[in-house]
């Protein structure tokens, strides 16, 4: 009773949401709640959301300073140089945006949060989006699938969480998945392209008379132009008349977004005190001396009392990020909802209890790669604490049954990532589609088996690679 009720929750809220029949906010509310009542909980559904909460506290703490700390060094024009770069690196060509946006994106994930590396994609590159016309969708398709992917470093979390679970190095984990973790961003890179190419194509119908069909020039067409005009000025007429028509875009420059060049908020003198300060805070971040949601809020108030001196302006700085704040802390305490039920009903419990049943013991020497299959839906539908430290020992004790090493089992755990890192109880992912101004809806509908295809890629060439034995 308690499986049935627990997928066909999942499946309710996810159907809502893909169909915009209810925001993700209010899914998140009603749906556990309405199937937490099935359960027979009761009044006893208070202390079960109530405790979830209460372990999401720190999370909705760090996405809310992080959120205004890095909100604050975008408005004083930390970003602003590294944007300018980017955008001469890729030009006016939305296939190399979409390229780039994966490749800002793994550089930036191997700090290991994904929280961060959204932050900074999004304030490096929505405007970019933003300015060409092209859909914020891809970004956080992009941005999501390459961030998942590079999960499984081993200061990540769940790479940790099964050497820790098993009892084995993380190291022995993650280093024999390198050409496995290789191939996928290579996948990664192929979707990326499409995408881009897709958004070069959807612009090009706007003034298709303009242009050519070669991607030569870095223009948005890439062939010259037929009305005789340069490649650059053709380009940028294009963009213009696209971005003004609408397509997403609030502007055809960054005049009126968030890197507005002659925002009053600019403090340029103060650039390397603030460089200085973000690395400083990149650094403890990954020494992890101190809690995040705290070295967040130290790194706020510096930054806040640095370039804004004045209390006047201080509240205003506050205040200008209040809208994003609420957006993100909401659906996160809204998460904390589906997690409490999930996990108060006892509906995870028996949700992994008939996942390790259903396994023939014919079954039992391919318990590896079967592992792998299901972190794929799992680690979709639930924690990455309750599948590391409730799903995978069970299924590594039963493969061990089998002959099939821990270290194997491991290894195959952490192929779901990808899909993992586009659940709704991921906050970082919720903070991504929050700060670009997309439906998690819609982010599921183009992310989701993009996401699956890389997980089995990964998976499969794990094999291939020898990480993972079968039989």
């Amino acid at each position: 009773m308690l499986v049935a009720l627990g997928f066909l929750m999942i499946i309710t809220f996810m159907a809502l949401i893909m169909t915009k029949k209810m925001t993700p906010l209010l899914a998140l509310i009603l749906v556990p709640t309405i199937f937490g009542l099935f359960t027979g909980a009761g009044f006893g559904l208070g202390d079960m959301i109530m405790d979830a909460i209460k372990s999401m506290s720190g999370t909705a703490a760090l996405l809310m300073f992080a959120i205004m700390y890095f909100g604050i060094m975008i408005d004083v024009g930390l970003f602003d140089r590294l944007v300018s770069g980017i955008q001469k690196l890729v030009g006016n060509d939305p296939a190399k945006v979409v390229i780039g946006t994966a490749l800002l994106t793994a550089i930036i994930s191997l700090d290991g949060d994904g929280s961060t590396t959204f932050i900074v994609v999004t304030a490096a590159l929505l405007p970019i989006y933003q300015r060409l016309g092209m859909s914020p969708v891809v970004l956080t398709c992009v941005a999501g699938l390459t961030n998942g992917t590079l999960n499984i470093v081993p200061w990540g979390g769940p790479t940790a969480r099964a050497a820790a679970a098993l009892g084995v190095d993380a190291a022995d984990i993650f280093v024999p998945m390198l050409p496995s973790l290789g191939v996928a961003l290579i996948v990664i890179a192929i979707f990326a392209w499409q995408l881009g190419l897709s958004e070069r194509r959807r612009l090009q119908k706007d003034r298709p008379e303009l242009w050519g069909t070669g991607f030569g020039g870095g223009n948005l067409g890439g062939g010259k132009p037929k009305d005789g005009t340069s490649p650059s000025g053709s380009s940028v007429a294009v963009l213009e008349s696209v971005a003004r028509k609408g397509d997403g875009s609030e502007a055809a420059t960054m005049d009126g977004t968030v890197l507005d060049p002659d925002r009053e908020t600019l403090r340029p003198k103060m650039f390397y005190f603030n460089l200085a300060l973000t690395v400083a805070i990149m650094v403890l971040l990954i020494v992890d001396v101190l809690p995040l949601a705290y070295l967040f809020m130290v790194g706020t108030a510096i930054a806040l009392v640095a370039n804004f001196p004045k209390v006047s302006d201080q509240v205003k700085m506050i205040a200008a990020h209040s809208s994003e704040i609420i957006a993100v802390v909401s659906m996160v305490l809204g998460a904390a909802v589906l997690t409490g039920v999930l996990s108060g009903t006892g509906m995870v419990d028996a949700m992994s209890l008939w996942l390790v049943n259903i396994i023939p013991d014919s079954l039992g020497q391919y318990m590896a790669v079967i592992t792998g299959l299901i972190s794929i839906p799992a680690t979709f539908l639930m924690s990455n604490d309750a599948f590391y430290f409730g799903i995978l020992p069970v299924l590594t004790e039963a493969g061990a049954h089998f002959g099939v090493p821990a270290v194997d089992m491991a290894r195959a755990s952490i192929t779901g990532q990808p899909v993992h890192m586009q659940s709704p109880l991921v906050p970082a992912i919720l903070l991504l589609v929050s700060l670009s101004r997309v439906d998690l809806g819609d982010h599921h509908k183009k992310v989701l088996w993009r996401a699956a295809v890389v997980s089995l890629v990964m998976l499969a060439s794990g094999v291939l690679f020898g990480a993972i034995h079968m039989g």
